[in-house]
């Protein structure tokens, strides 16, 4: 499965940040989360990109969700941190046939090609405010 620690830092991010009244720096998050702090701003970052976050600048600063946990899906929080599809295996992102040309004789792509469905209705369902 292609989720590394920066999906994990991800969403431990909102879960605190989400529990704040008022926005977070990157500090006092990277502090908490015992990580670093340039791989944290990193991802913050790309959350903000894509909509999940605002950023504020200046002594008061920090990130605050910018919706609602009900509107912020997993599958877009993990994508924005990863900054990649998310898959279970290359091959298994297509729903056409095996992308590998290996033809009749790749047995396992059917399955791969299953989970992945599996996986992409549950990542879309589930949102922040399912974990908190």
């Amino acid at each position: 499965m292609l989720l590394t620690k920066a999906s994990e830092y991800a969403l431990l991010s909102l879960v605190l940040i989400a529990r704040q009244n008022s926005p977070e720096d990157v500090d006092t998050l990277s502090k908490r989360l015992n990580i670093s702090r340039s791989f944290l701003a990193k991802i913050l970052q790309s959350l903000a990109r894509e909509g999940i976050l605002k950023s504020f600048k200046g002594a008061k600063g920090g990130f605050a969700l910018n919706k609602d946990p009900r509107e912020i899906y997993v599958r877009k929080v993990i994508e924005a941190a990863e900054k990649k599809p998310l898959t279970v295996f290359e091959c298994a992102a297509t729903t056409l046939s095996c992308p590998s040309g290996k033809g009749d004789f790749c047995m396992i792509w059917p399955f791969l090609n299953k989970f992945q469905q599996k996986m992409d209705e549950f990542f879309e369902e589930l949102t922040l405010r399912d974990i908190l």
